[in-house]
C-alpha cells in the first residue's frame, strides 16, 4: 500500500501528515505516535497532493493564520 508524508510548520509547530489509499480516494491524517492518541478527524481528496492541503488548511485555520496553502 503506498503510503505519502507531508511535513508542514503552522503556528511555529511541525506535523507530520501521513495519506493512504482508502477505496478510490485519498485519505490524510496526522500521523500517529507510538503511545499517543490523536483525535484529529481525517480529510480525503481525489490525489495525495489534494487530501494533504485540505488538513493543512483546516491546521491554518485552526492556528489562526490567514493563509491557506492553495494561496501561496
Amino acid at each position: 500500500m503506498p503510503v505519502h508524508h507531508f511535513d508542514e510548520t503552522i503556528g511555529g509547530r511541525d506535523f507530520h501528515i501521513e495519506v493512504t489509499p482508502v477505496s478510490n480516494r485519498w485519505r490524510a491524517q496526522l500521523r500517529r505516535r507510538p503511545g499517543l492518541p490523536t483525535a484529529m478527524m481525517p480529510f480525503y481528496g481525489q490525489t495525495p497532493d489534494e487530501a494533504a492541503h485540505q488538513l493543512t488548511n483546516w491546521l491554518m485555520l485552526a492556528y489562526g493564520q490567514s493563509q491557506t496553502v492553495a494561496e501561496k
